[in-house]
């Protein structure tokens, strides 16, 4: 056999295993929920009722969606009578109109102690509006105009320890308040941060996790720095991110605060960030201008933010990516979903849909791992959040001023679906815990022993269970505001036997709301890296 052909025969059986190790990596499962819920959910938030509250623009004409008895809303000369917000059960798979007047177009928002959704800003006659709906039934939406001292559009709010909201930045804003409304703070950071181009400023959704240590991360552009907000401070200046590519809006990567372990002994919980993708910064005007749009970019950068000497780790994600959502999963992985190959976010500016999920190992190796496609492009202005269940839903896709239903470039997507990670699988049944206690909606005090008991019925490994707690998020823009997760520690007794196929844990509760801020949590139990249905806890 001559060299050339033993080649050949080599190459064949290696493209054949690359063929085979892809085929093996497409996994998880997408179920479509309903074919249109009569809105593009730009906005999506899951409360603790499960019902997820989406919502899109208000000031672009009617929705596919009428509004109960006639709560018409407008002027004569444009009256809407149809809804711009909905409600989805997701127990009963079920939707509802919401009634919603001010336009909450590119807004904000974040979860209150008692499980209410407070939600800021928007445009024109909602960019100083705040907004709350509650997890009640029959509860709407209630409106409040002119609650923030300036327009914010493009904002970022984050649940502070106190209770209380911080919105930071936006459109034309280098400044931050609270709510309940106090006092304006100029934020030079802001400034700095505002990039190279006029109306780009490559800085809107800043990346906000609240620290170990009460104060805040904040990255916008392609820098961070650690603010005391209390005193109106920079604490920490972070070095640029390599490669010195804009992340934040309309670049648009993503960004989580990596799950929070060892929380016994809060001064030395590790925190780390996880940012994603994001273009090159004159992607926008390229693709705006000239209509050519750049490649996204395709790593990701980790960097540990209470280290004496943080540093940015570099990452290759296995496609490039922006617009896309990064959301926590029960078992402390991330998924990495929706989004372009090639663009940047803005009306129709992103191509080449990325119909792949990939989920991110944060403690393995083998970093990523390439998921099933999806069939429908999900690109500017689609949204994604975590399920009790542990699925992802995922809606919207909206690339246009308006609804446009036929065009060649992504028509608007009013459909929403749900991604099955590949733990749900059926196969591993046997092994997934279901949680008897704690009940729903248990009320949990800061530092407190919580006996969580639960079933496995088939191969138990005492060994490899975990207690996870997620904050749900609000996503808007390829950002989940104010996800966080926080695994659980064990006290010194272990998991223990307590009958066939039961299982006790005592944990402890965070120490403190700079760990885990008042409000609602989903509790899970993970055996083998496979969830348990999470059930509601409240922190007070």
């Amino acid at each position: 056999m001559s060299h050339f052909v033993a080649r050949s025969i080599f190459l064949f059986f290696l493209f054949i295993l690359n063929f085979v190790n892809i085929i093996l990596a497409q996994r998880g499962e997408w179920q479509i929920l309903q074919k249109s819920i009569g809105i593009s959910a730009m906005h999506m938030q899951l409360l603790n009722n499960d019902h997820v509250i989406m919502f899109d623009r208000a000031d672009f004409g009617p929705s596919n969606i009428t509004l109960p008895r006639a709560q018409c809303h407008g002027d004569p000369s444009t009256t809407d009578c149809t809804a711009h917000s909905v409600g989805y059960d997701v127990l009963t798979n079920t939707i509802y109109p919401l009634n919603i007047v001010s336009d909450t177009w590119c807004s904000s928002g974040a979860t209150l102690g008692d499980g209410t959704l407070l939600q800021s800003g928007g445009f024109g006659r909602g960019d100083r509006t705040v907004r709350t709906i509650k997890s009640c039934p029959n509860c709407d939406w209630i409106e409040f105009p002119n609650q923030l001292f300036v327009p914010r559009w493009y904002a970022t709010n984050h649940i502070l320890p106190n209770g209380a909201t911080i919105v930071i930045g936006g459109r034309n804003q280098t400044n931050y308040e609270f709510l309940p409304k106090t006092n304006l703070f100029n934020m030079p950071f802001l400034v700095e941060t505002t990039g190279n181009f006029q109306y780009v400023e490559n800085n809107l959704y800043p990346f906000v996790f609240l620290n170990v240590d009460g104060n805040l991360f904040i990255f916008a552009n392609n820098r961070a720095i650690l603010f005391d907000y209390n005193a109106n401070k920079v604490v920490r200046t972070y070095p640029i991110i390599p490669g010195g590519e804009p992340r934040n809006y309309p670049s648009t990567g993503s960004a989580v605060l990596l799950p929070l372990k060892n929380l016994e002994l809060e001064s030395k919980v590790e925190a780390e960030v996880l940012i994603c993708g994001g273009t090159p910064p004159e992607s926008y005007l390229l693709g705006f201008v000239n209509k050519t749009f750049l490649p996204a970019l395709d790593t990701c950068a980790r960097i540990k933010i209470n280290d004496p000497n943080p540093t940015w780790i570099i990452e290759k994600m296995p496609m490039a990516r922006t617009m896309g959502d990064m959301v926590i999963l029960p078992n402390g992985d991330v998924i990495i979903i929706n989004g372009a190959n090639y663009g940047s976010a803005g009306w129709e500016l992103g191509r080449t849909p990325i119909l792949n999920p990939v989920i991110y190992h944060p403690d393995s190796p083998l970093r990523f791992e390439v998921m099933s496609p999806n069939k429908v492009p999900r690109m500017y202005h689609s949204s994604a959040v975590l399920l009790r269940d542990g699925r992802v839903l995922v809606g919207g896709s909206n690339p246009h001023e308006h609804y446009n239903f036929s065009c060649e470039f992504f028509p608007t997507e009013l459909s929403l679906e749900a991604f099955s990670p590949p733990y749900l699988d059926s196969s591993k049944s046997g092994l997934r815990p279901t949680i008897i206690l704690p009940s729903s909606n248990t009320r949990i005090s800061y530092g407190s022993n919580v006996n969580v008991k639960f079933t496995v019925s088939g191969m138990f490994n005492s060994s490899l269970v975990k207690i996870t707690m997620i904050r749900p998020a609000f996503c808007t823009h390829s950002f989940s505001m104010n996800q966080r997760m926080l695994v659980l520690t064990n006290t010194k007794m272990g998991v223990i036997p307590v009958g066939p196929t039961r299982y006790q844990v005592n944990v402890l509760a965070p120490g403190s709301a700079n760990i885990a801020p008042p409000g609602f949590y989903m509790l899970f139990v993970v055996h083998q890296d496979i969830p348990s249905e999470g059930v509601w806890v409240q922190m007070l």
